[in-house]
């Protein structure tokens, strides 16, 4: 059987290879002839390579297969096989044969008398598999024979770490395990899919498929077009990343990936508790639940999860009966317990089992049950599962309860309905006895505001609104109108009776910063006009109420389209890089152009909105600050503003200029390229500015693109924006380009001129490499230099 392994794989070899062997062609591959290092075998049709391969730094020899890249030198070769991979030639001494009882061997011929078996067989796939391949796994956590193996490193093939299994559940999932725990889960299979990858119809799942039978499973995959190939990776830092080959430019793009957000990793939140990217924080207990350990959950230390709040009575003698929650398009929690079931059924054997946490019924995979805590849950916007989860009658109130409820609201409603209609009365009354019951704002109350701040009261352009003006417009600031919540306060959707769309920015009286941002803001963005920065309307100051108005912008703020799954297809790479570059224009304004010096101090995706035609426009000028003409940097005792978009030297020592502007520009736009927010990612911890710079001294920029972006057309412009984007979040001011700079790089056709980035600031690696880096050959995506990475204290 071992022999017939080999002989398969062989066969499966020659069909791929169609070998040429030196300059010889042929169809056949005979015993005992052999390839010694450093010979290799080709296909005909150039696509295959079969030899031996020594990795970046190392003199180890490997026997290998890869895609023939004649644009590559060896040490920049994708292999996705490698035989000896914990068994390397120390020289090149070696050679690759069959035996003459039909093992594959790879044998160290130093000694031409006695030759030294290295390896043979072919049991084992090493971290790649391609279209067309058939794994099988068995259902266990110490299966390690037939399953894919990441590389030690990204310059060592041994047995890495991660590697893909199929765990002992009563469902069809397959997991990525690190040290023998779960790091990564598909979610369940339904028959064409798995569920807990969202938005996977047409793409992560396309012709897999899947058989699970006698505790083993069959794996497969055959994509639809079949004119292209298509290969899955198992990278060393526990990614499976799909990639597909580009004849064009002879080289492997990126399609897709398993994490793409911390949320994707194992148990992210704990046990009872839901990750949801889009939020922050990340993790939020589930209802009637609350964080098992308060402080460190403060922290973002959210591992221990969350416990009951009320325990559950069941059926208990004298006690309420135990409700459900219904929580939509979410991830299902591990650990699931089929059975056969209708979906009716399903809720009924659920209710009726006192040991029943949660229940969910899914097409194609059924009945869901859950008798354990509940852990891996995540949050989509959309796609995943109906769950329901039993919690106490008291966390979810009943027909009694909102009977109750709606009572109150009705008492209280009455009662502001009879205020209002005395208001009204007496302020018509008022009216008829030429008097105001408001009196409007005049140029003396702007006098009397701003002149105690010393500041000027040049604002006779800026008009003045009346407080119910405003409170109208927004339906008494409904909250069906509310926009969003920042930290000066919340913001609302208004219509003014000549139908003009506005928003309206409330002081909030519990914000500490709010007086000094609201004055701050008046004073900076008054005098500011220019079509990508967001234009104020005007302003209500009237008792302890502080309004801003400004003009509505439909499309609402980058982040709320860029970093979610769905909203993001909206925005193709041309639309990005249009914004890219308003957002530089806007900038530009601010630090040459316009009336004042202005410095924004908080430039990050919410503070991005967009008008109906995805212009950017810069917004929320609380934090800015006015510099002098002659004026380079400033310092302060006081640092705010959104760590993550913070310059280094402006968190650390509260300088700020220009290029702090410049930073936070930096990771706005390497955002923009990834998709992903600059917070710590799925890989090793690590934030999207210390893996930016990884990837790029990888020669990995695919990997750092937001796959619905990234076409063959456009991907010269995406690996300079990604260039850009680093030279702008350099570690030191001086390193980083102006926006006059900026604005130049990004209209160069030639990306060789730029200049090479150096060491990003807030980066957990340092990545240091020699002083004649090139940057070789753009186009075809090639950084080539020798780099060593090692941790530094920061």
């Amino acid at each position: 059987m071992h022999h017939l392994k080999a002989a398969i794989y062989i066969f499966l070899l020659i069909s791929w290879f169609d070998v040429e062997f030196g300059s010889t062609a042929s169809n056949s591959f005979t015993f005992p002839q052999f390839v010694k290092d450093p010979e290799t075998l080709v296909s005909s049709n150039a696509i295959f390579q079969l030899g031996f391969f020594s990795p970046t730094n190392s003199t180890s020899r490997y026997l290998g297969i890869w895609f023939n890249n004649k644009l590559n030198s060896e040490n920049s070769l994708e292999v996705f096989w490698v035989a000896n991979r914990d068994s390397p030639v120390k020289d090149s001494s070696a050679v690759f044969k069959i035996s003459d009882d039909g093992d594959l061997q790879v044998m160290d011929a130093e000694d031409k008398d006695s030759n030294i078996r290295i390896w043979q067989s072919f049991d084992n796939p090493t971290d790649s598999f391609l279209s067309g391949t058939k794994l099988t796994f068995n259902k266990s956590l110490h299966d390690t024979k037939t399953n894919i193996q990441s590389w030690k490193s990204n310059n060592d093939p041994s047995s890495g770490r991660f590697r893909i299994a199929s765990l002992p559940r009563d469902l069809t999932e397959f997991f990525i395990v690190s040290d023998d725990k779960p790091y990564w889960r598909t979610g369940p299979w339904n028959g064409y899919r798995f569920i807990g990858i969202p938005f996977s119809d047409s793409e992560v799942s396309s012709g897999f498929n899947v058989d699970d039978h006698d505790g083993t499973v069959d794996f497969s995959f055959e994509p639809a077009d079949k004119s292209f190939w298509e290969r899955y990776v198992l990278t060393y830092d526990g990614i499976l990343l799909g990639r597909i080959w580009n004849d064009n430019s002879s080289s492997w793009e990126s399609a897709r990936q398993s994490l793409y957000t911390e949320c994707d990793v194992y148990s992210k939140c704990g046990k009872y508790a839901v990750c949801d990217s889009l939020k922050e924080p990340i993790c939020e207990c589930l209802r009637g639940f609350t964080p098992e350990n308060v402080d460190e959950w403060r922290k973002g230390n959210w591992t221990d999860g969350c416990v009951r709040r009320t325990e559950l009575q069941c059926n208990a003698p004298g006690s309420k009966q135990d409700k459900f929650l219904h929580m939509k398009q979410i991830k299902v929690p591990d650990y699931a317990r089929w059975i056969l079931a209708s979906a009716d059924d399903c809720q009924g054997n659920c209710i009726g089992d006192c040991s029943c946490l949660a229940y969910s019924y899914y097409t194609g995979v059924g009945c869901m049950l859950w008798n354990a805590s509940l852990i891996d849950l995540q949050q989509y916007s959309e796609d995943g599962a109906d769950l329901f989860i039993r919690l106490a009658n008291s966390e979810l109130p009943g027909e009694s309860g909102k009977k109750k409820i709606i009572t109150a609201v009705c008492v209280i409603f009455g009662a502001l309905f009879v205020s209002i209609a005395a208001f009204f009365l007496w302020k018509r009354m008022a009216h008829k006895n030429g008097k105001r019951a408001t009196p409007p704002p005049k140029e003396t109350e702007w006098q009397n505001i701003f002149g105690a701040a010393g500041c000027s009261n040049d604002f006779q352009d800026l008009p003045l609104f009346e407080f119910t003006k405003l409170a109208d417009a927004t339906d008494n600031f409904s909250e069906m109108n509310k926009l969003g919540q920042g930290g000066f306060g919340p913001v609302y959707k208004g219509k003014w009776e000549d139908g003009q769309d506005i928003a309206v920015k409330r002081l909030s009286s519990v914000s500490g910063q709010g007086q000094q941002e609201f004055m701050n803001e008046v004073m900076v963005i008054s005098k500011l006009q220019h079509k990508n920065l967001v234009r104020l309307l005007g302003c209500s100051v009237e008792g302890e109420e502080k309004l801003l108005v400004y003009e509505l912008m439909p499309n609402k703020s980058l982040d709320a389209l860029l970093f979610d799954p769905q909203q993001c297809k909206l925005l193709d790479w041309q639309k990005r890089f249009n914004i890219i570059k308003g957002i530089c224009r806007g900038l530009l304004y601010l630090h040459r152009d316009s009336r004042l010096r202005i410095i924004h101090r908080d430039l990050k995706p919410s503070n991005i909105l967009l008008d109906e035609e995805l212009n950017p426009k810069i917004s929320d000028f609380g934090l800015a600050r006015i510099f002098g003409s002659k004026q380079d940097q400033a310092n302060t005792l006081r640092v705010v503003g959104t760590y993550g978009y913070m310059s280094p030297e402006y968190a650390m020592e509260g300088q700020f200029s220009e290029k702090s502007d410049v930073f936070s520009l930096g990771v706005l736009l390497l955002e923009i390229v990834s998709g992903r927010r600059n917070q710590k990612l799925a890989q090793e911890s690590l934030n999207l500015l210390t893996y930016a710079w990884k990837m790029w001294n990888e020669n990995n920029m695919l990997s750092l693109i937001d796959p619905t972006i990234l076409d063959q057309r456009s991907k010269v412009q995406l690996f300079k924006c990604i260039q850009v984007g680093l030279l702008c979040v350099q570690e030191f001011p001086e390193d980083r380009p102006d926006v006059p700079a900026l604005i130049s790089m990004l209209d160069v056709d030639d990306a060789k001129t730029l200049p090479i980035p150096k060491q990003p600031g807030f980066t957990q690696h340092r990545v240091r490499f020699k002083d004649e880096i090139l940057l070789n050959c753009l186009e075809d995506c090639s950084v080539n230099y020798d780099s060593m990475t090692a941790l530094s204290a920061r």
